[in-house]
């Protein structure tokens, strides 16, 4: 029997094509798959991606409002430029006029301002001398020093209280004891004393013209400083009884302890009683009615002796208090400032070269 040859090319055309279309489903199947790998996005490019794109608007936006501002600049710098340039004709406008008048105007000029000057002083010298002539009598001191405005010069009946103890000598216990065994011409011309005395001196020469006042000095006691006005009122108007009064005041000699109860109790023996209370003084009392047994007194037992005293002021009456230094004392300006609160007067602490 008759072998059959095999050929090469014996495959059957069904084969072929199945392996064609195995092929062509391989292809399609690699093709798909590379796709998918290729339209898959990252997630956090896509936040930078977003992020760069914020930051450009935001650029943009600046720079938009930049651009204004420089436009708005360029404006504002324009206007100056050109007021600048009104200003620099106006100049030399000026400069031409002035030109023009030649040196004639430059001495008017001077002649009108020396004229205003004059005027000033002529104004100011009137000034002082109606101001003097309100005054009940004159007060010469350093300069001008009427800067303690505070001090109310009202009232129809004024009573000075004048504190003559011995702490009125100076502001340290030291000198104190010192110039006390000196003789009375020193104690008198002691300085502190002395600018108590020129306080005196600066209250009646400033009282209202019709005033009645009075002037008592207190040390354990107090009396009048002229006997025989003791108990009367002072008309500003009698300059003789004035003066007087005056000069009684500056013979006192400071000396002996501080008692305020026995200044309060003037205020009711004068009638009728003050509108208007002076009192001048360097600290807290150091006795009350009755002498301390000791020499030295706390500070504890000098608040109550002020309290003492304190009990019996009168509310209804304005007390201005002028404090003069004193060492040791801490208490004597609160103690004080409470006064001016409660009988509505004021409270001073003058320098040492007032009045």
């Amino acid at each position: 029997m008759r072998r059959r040859q095999i050929s090469t090319f014996s495959l059957s055309f069904l084969d072929i094509m199945s392996c064609g279309l195995g092929a062509a489903v391989l292809l399609f199947l690699i093709i798909k798959h590379n796709t998918e790998q290729i339209t898959e996005i990252d997630p956090n490019l896509s936040s930078e991606t977003n992020l760069l794109a914020e930051e450009i608007q935001i650029g943009q936006e600046n720079l938009a409002r930049i651009r204004n501002t420089i436009a708005e600049v360029d404006d504002e710098l324009a206007q100056a430029r050109g007021l600048a340039r009104r200003i620099q004709d106006e100049i030399e406008q000026l400069r031409g006029q002035l030109a023009d008048l030649g040196p004639s105007a430059s001495e008017e000029i001077n002649n009108l301002e020396q004229q205003i000057a004059l005027l000033e002083m002529q104004k100011q010298t009137l000034e002082e001398q109606a101001q003097g002539a309100n005054r009940v009598r004159e007060f010469l001191g350093e300069g001008d020093r009427q800067y303690l405005t505070g001090l109310n010069m009202g009232g129809s009946h004024t009573l000075i209280l004048l504190d003559s103890s011995s702490s009125m000598l100076d502001e340290t216990i030291v000198n104190i004891i010192r110039r006390r065994i000196r003789s009375d011409d020193v104690k008198i011309n002691a300085p502190k004393w002395q600018q108590a005395l020129a306080i005196v001196d600066w209250l009646t020469a400033n009282l209202n013209p019709g005033t009645e006042f009075q002037i008592y000095t207190f040390n354990e006691t107090a009396t009048a400083a002229d006997e025989a006005t003791t108990g009367n009122w002072i008309n500003t108007a009698d300059r003789g009884v004035m003066e007087s009064l005056l000069q009684s005041v500056r013979r006192v000699v400071p000396a002996k302890g501080t008692n305020l109860v026995s200044a309060i109790q003037v205020i009711n023996q004068l009638s009728p009683v003050p509108d208007n209370i002076f009192l001048i003084t360097d600290g807290l009392p150091t006795q009350g009615n009755s002498k301390p047994r000791s020499t030295s007194v706390s500070n504890q037992e000098r608040i109550n002796y002020f309290n003492d005293a304190y009990e019996l002021m009168p509310r209804h009456i304005p007390i201005n208090t002028l404090l003069l230094p004193m060492e040791g004392d801490p208490y004597a300006a609160v103690a004080f400032w409470r006064v001016a609160l409660e009988t509505r007067g004021s409270f001073i602490a003058p320098s040492r070269d007032w009045p």
